[in-house]
């Protein structure tokens, strides 16, 4: 116990003189674990050397000297020495308490650091299962992505295995119409070539009875000639003085004009003046006749109007447009329909009613007109209902096209003023329709829109930005969305026309039947006509049931009403084309399948021609 006494005692002298702890053992090492052992003496650190050599201090040695001195000779020195003694027992005792403490962290540590490892080995066990389902669950999607791949495959190679089916069918019926029509021809060929050998053979008889004719003909002929010849010959010499007496009074004439200068200018100005008066006449009547086209006439941009072409026209063509319109009423009562050859929903109809009402009366009452926009895919009818529209509210119609504004470049602007001025003379009202309203009114900033483009759409729009009380606008197009917003603003009823359904395809096929089929060759042609082509051959009509009709109605799903006329009057050239000029199922069939076949086609490259998005 000599030696921790003897710590603290030279501890407690070096306190009393002045050493600080984290001067003396701030280099020293970390206390021992054990208790028992004490800590080895501290190695002191100069940090402010002096001027020897060793860079040794004695002056805190000196120092603690005297302090030892002073306390040996004080009468208290034992004293100093019992309470130093005490101060080290508790050092020594605070000391144990903190071994054992850090012990006790240390084994709290371990426990601890042991519990973290098992909680780290634990999760680490859980990280690699979960490792190894992730891996099992990727295995699984990329078994399912290559299983769905190969169905991919297959059904795209079933897929191609069917177009290709379509195709050879197709082709198939091509080949077997062009065989037919091969035959055909050749038949067509046999019969040409016999009658053209029973041609040939009347001939050669006629030829042989002619000969004998004609050898009598020409001795009687030769005669004739002889006596023809001498009479013309002394004809001929007769015509022959009278020119030349005729031309050498001529001659006579004309130096008598070139040697008389009065003469020669009285022929001169003669000459003159009439040469002026044809010219004159004839550029005076071109003026006068464009000035009363230009005030009486229809503008250039009709295209059709039920109005006359000029005041007095209009008496002939009332009477024929009056029976038209009869025949028109005649064959649309068959299909139940009051448009005519267009076949609306009934929605759409109802709604062109009551614009056709509301027209009616609001003309009556003197109020203005309303325009109208009609809007949908090409062949819906959007022309035609408009027409009818003017007619059942009592109004005169002109019809015009978007697209033949822009090649008058800068006349468009007055083209269009005299189109609004010829429309206000209607004592009726006029309803204009433009069909293909986009093709010119579409938005003012488009880059290739031309300067003439521009004030054609301005010239309209100052002459329809009040509503009007002698003009109904009538706008149709395929794209509303490319109308300026200036148009679109003066739009105040919108209709859209659909592409039929199956029950108005269903009579649509019916009227055009009736009308391609049914009534081909019961109009009883012209005299020419009978003399030129005969008559027409009727068509004969064989097992063509509304089932029919209505599976042909399922079958064209997509088709407009202009594409389903076509359909019919193909139809109409394949039985013209048929041996014995009979409709049957399988014709009629044949001819849908066909048409639907190339509308699907069409449809594909119509898609496949549109940029990708």
């Amino acid at each position: 116990m000599a030696k921790p006494y003897a710590v603290g005692f030279f501890s407690a002298i070096a306190a009393a003189s002045g050493f600080s702890n984290h001067h003396a053992f701030s280099d020293s090492p970390p206390p021992s674990d054990d208790p028992e052992t004490p800590p080895p003496p501290p190695k002191f650190r100069n940090n402010n050397p002096r001027t020897t050599s060793a860079g040794f201090d004695p002056e805190p040695l000196v120092k603690g000297a005297k302090t030892l001195h002073d306390i040996a000779t004080s009468p208290h020195g034992k004293n100093v020495f019992e309470n130093i003694k005490k101060r080290e027992d508790e050092k020594q005792a605070e000391f144990a308490a903190k071994v054992a403490e850090s012990n006790q962290i240390r084994a709290q540590h371990e426990a601890e650091r042991q519990r973290i490892a098992y909680e780290e080995k634990k999760k680490l066990g859980q990280l690699q299962d979960q490792i190894k389902s992730q891996l099992a669950k990727y295995k699984d999607e990329l078994t399912r992505k290559r299983m769905q791949a190969e169905n991919e495959q297959k059904r795209a190679r079933n897929q191609e295995l069917v177009k290709m089916q379509e195709d050879s069918s197709i082709k198939l019926q091509q080949a077997r119409r062009a065989i037919e029509e091969q035959i055909q021809a050749n038949l067509m060929q046999t019969e040409a070539e016999i009658a053209e050998i029973d041609r040939k053979t009347i001939k050669v008889k006629a030829d042989a009875e002619a000969e004998a004719d004609a050898l009598v003909i020409k001795q009687t002929e030769d005669v004739r000639r002889r006596d023809i010849y001498n009479n013309a010959k002394i004809e001929t010499e007769k015509w022959v003085a009278s020119i030349n007496a005729t031309f050498d009074h001529i001659g006579g004439g004309v130096k008598a004009i070139l040697t008389d200068q009065n003469k020669l200018v009285v022929a001169v100005g003669g000459a003159t003046a009439l040469a002026a008066g044809i010219y004159t006449t004839r550029e005076g009547a071109r003026v006068i006749w464009g000035y009363v086209d230009r005030i009486l006439g229809q503008p250039s941009l009709i295209r059709e109007s039920s109005i006359a072409k000029y005041p007095w026209s209009g008496t002939l063509s009332r009477i024929m447009s009056s029976l038209s319109r009869r025949t028109d009423l005649e064959s649309a009562s068959k299909v139940r329909n009051g448009f005519g050859d267009v076949i609306l929903h009934p929605d759409l109809n109802n709604r062109i009613g009551q614009l056709a009402s509301a027209t009616k009366h609001t003309k009556e009452h003197h109020a203005p007109f309303r325009n109208m926009l009609f809007y949908g895919p090409p062949g819906t009818g959007k022309t035609m209902a408009a027409r009818e529209l003017a007619r059942r509210s009592g109004l005169d119609y002109a019809l015009m096209t978007g697209g033949d504004v822009a090649p008058l470049g800068s006349q468009a602007v007055t083209k269009i003023h005299q189109l609004f001025d010829w429309a206000k003379k209607s004592k009726r009202g006029l309803l204009l329709f433009i069909d293909e309203a986009d093709a010119f009114l579409c938005e003012r900033n488009k880059i290739y829109m031309s300067e003439a483009q521009r004030s054609a759409l301005n010239a309209l729009l100052s002459r329809t930005g009040d509503q009007s009380k002698d003009i109904v606008l009538a706008l149709a197009t395929n794209r509303p969305g490319d109308l300026d917003s200036a148009v679109s603003d003066r739009i105040d009823e919108v209709l859209e026309f659909p592409l039929p359904g199956e029950d108005e395809r269903y009579k649509l096929l019916k009227l055009y039947l009736d009308k391609y089929i049914a009534q081909a060759g019961s109009r009883k042609p012209g005299l020419v006509q009978r003399l030129l082509k005969g008559n027409p051959q009727k068509i004969e009509i064989k097992g063509m049931t509304d089932d029919i009709i209505k599976e042909a109605a399922a079958n064209t799903e997509g088709f407009s009403g202009r594409e389903i006329a076509k359909l019919m009057a193909s139809v109409q050239a394949a039985v013209y084309g048929s041996k014995d000029c009979v409709l049957d199922q399988s014709l009629f069939r044949e001819v849908i399948d066909y048409k639907v076949a190339e509308h699907q086609q069409r449809r594909k490259l119509a898609g496949a021609d549109k940029p990708s998005a």
